[in-house]
């Protein structure tokens, strides 16, 4: 029992544990893998995992700068397709009088629009990330992710246009933002992917923290902009400029982002394989196709690819010979994982609350006794974007820091579960942080705005350090169906927001705000006491479905 992970007994080596350290062993796994020779390390003597294979266009060979670059472009791509999400939070009251009022003096009033119909045009967004989610990621185990970058690019510039252009159609703007959602799906589903593709275990952790706040936690400053940008030149230029920003990230994607995906000796993702305790160490039962024999230095190595990524969209050769109907299907098994169910529950609920609290927002902060309008709402933003910095900068520093503490006090061995450390600042911040918004909230002639804004940012914290720390885990514990694991955290995230959205409003005003927000502070509570439960039994989980693969029991390998 290493630091309170309970140690397998049927597995000698379970997928996702690595040596870090060689301490007291020289080489330690190295014939366990069946590689020959010193295992690569970094310049500080860090084991190397996955090892990288000798092909240069292995994008774990890529110079460090170059990942970086990468990582850097489809972050900045995120925090521009991830403002769709939270386009209309400070325009709620505006789009209701909007629609609900005549296009001039003679013109006859149109069709009613209440606030649950405008609150609909989120929530249909949200449907179209997580049906996409599926087609996507499915496409991504075939041809790479690649092509889908430049495919959600594409769709976000249209569909952004036509959502300006939509005029007081409503129902064309609903459709507008459901294809919004699905140019946004790539992003969601699989840039925390490319980081797992991108860099090896000890160095994912901060780069995992810049993507999560990328995707997730740089949405929360677009209504601060968006409120006083409404205010200004109307709710259409909102989606105007986000037209015109991914229209600039295109040729960066384009030519500087090649594809992360990369077919590697099996015997090389040392965190991956599976090893019986009862065989000898040269037998290899990792369920993956196997090339024991090959060298690992191919005699005729291709050349490097350039750093201008001018080659063809599509990923060459196709990465899995399994049919694409069967890829469509492999996430939804997944949710009987108890590790991906848990990271689901960990990253999905919360900012799922963020979305209730945007309602709240909304609907609440527009009446007495503040009467706020589209700007002064947006601005209540303001503490949700410092919440996400201070969940980012928490997150980066703990992400790598505290895992690598512990293996080297757990004589080198690096247990996935080490990860899960970073719930107890969620626990802390994002429980307490909903506590108190349904205190402050319910009550703003006593205690105004600023302690509500509070509450907020800590609650945004939290989400940040959740999404961290469910990506990590499933990243190194799951790595072979990490893009499904993260489809399940897409569509899971997106369904359970559209519930909220299409009837958080009604729940708020039955329920009251302080009520709610007491009730779900509570689930969010058991949700962190049971990643409790995974970190001590999480080793055990992985070597179970290790030896009974979900998706081999469905018949979808």
């Amino acid at each position: 029992m290493g630091l309170f992970v309970l140690e397998d007994r049927h597995l000698e080596h379970v997928p996702g544990t690595a040596t870090l350290d060689d301490l007291d062993e020289q080489n330690a796994g190295a014939q366990e893998h069946g590689i020959h020779g010193d295992l690569k390390k970094s310049k500080n003597g860090t084991i190397l995992v996955p090892q990288p294979s000798d092909d240069p266009n292995d994008p774990l060979n890529y110079p460090l700068w170059r990942r970086d670059l990468i990582t850097s472009i489809l972050c900045l791509a995120s925090v521009i397709a991830s403002t769709l999400s939270p386009l209309l939070a400070a325009n709620t009251l505006s789009m209701v009088l909007y629609y609900n009022s005549p296009a001039s003096p003679g013109d006859p009033r149109p069709p009613q629009r209440s606030f649950t119909d405008v609150a609909l045009l989120t929530g249909h967004h949200l449907l179209g990330v997580g049906v996409a989610g599926f087609v996507f990621v499915a496409s991504a185990r075939i041809w790479g992710k690649r092509h889908l970058y430049l495919l959600g690019t594409v769709i976000i510039i249209v569909s952004s246009a036509w959502a300006g252009a939509s005029g007081r159609n409503y129902g064309s703007l609903l459709a507008a933002r459901f294809f919004q959602g699905v140019g946004l799906a790539p992003f969601e589903a699989l840039v925390n992917a490319s980081v797992g593709d991108l860099y090896f275990v000890h160095e994912r952790g901060k780069r995992m923290a810049v993507s999560n706040l990328a995707v997730f936690g740089g949405a929360f400053l677009t209504p601060v902009i968006v409120g006083k940008m409404t205010a200004s030149l109307g709710w259409q230029w909102t989606h105007y400029f986000v037209a015109i920003f991914a229209a600039a990230m295109l040729p960066l994607l384009f030519l500087l982002v090649p594809e992360t995906a990369f077919k590697r000796d099996a015997k090389l993702d040392t965190d991956t394989a599976m090893i019986t305790a009862s065989t000898p160490d040269t037998t290899h039962t990792d369920k993956r196709p196997q090339t024991a024999t090959t060298p690992s230095s191919p005699p005729n190595s291709p050349p490097p690819r350039p750093v201008l990524s001018l080659h063809h969209p599509f990923f060459a050769p196709r990465l899995t010979p399994t049919p694409f109907p069967k890829l469509l299907l492999r996430p939804f098994p997944l949710f009987l994982h108890p590790s991906i169910l848990l990271s689901c529950l960990l990253q999905g609920t919360l900012i799922g609350w963020t979305v209730l609290i945007g309602i709240v927002l909304a609907a609440i902060m527009i009446g007495p006794p503040l009467f706020f309008n589209e700007v002064q709402t947006g601005y209540m933003y303001t503490g949700a974007a410092l919440g996400a910095l201070l969940g980012f900068v928490l997150a980066g520093a703990l992400a790598d820091s505290v895992p690598r503490w512990l293996a080297k006090r757990n004589k080198g061995v690096f247990e996935p579960e080490f990860r899960l450390l970073l719930v107890v600042p969620q626990l802390l911040l994002g429980c307490g942080g909903l506590y108190g918004f349904g205190v402050t909230a319910a009550d703003t002639g006593r205690y105004g705005w600023f302690w509500a804004d509070f509450c907020f940012a800590l609650v945004v914290a939290g989400m940040v350090l959740g999404a961290v720390a469910s990506a990590l885990y499933v990243v190194d514990a799951h790595r072979e169906v990490a893009v499904e694991g993260f489809t399940c955290l897409l569509v899971f995230k997106n369904v359970f927001s559209f519930g909220l959205t299409f009837s958080g409003y009604e729940w708020l005003v039955r329920g009251g705000v302080k009520e709610v927000f007491v009730a779900v502070g509570s689930v969010q509570v058991g949700i962190c006491c049971l990643a409790g439960v995974l970190y001590v039994f999480g080793k055990r989980n992985r070597s179970f479905f290790a030896r009974h693969d979900i998706l081999d029991f469905f018949h979808l390998k």
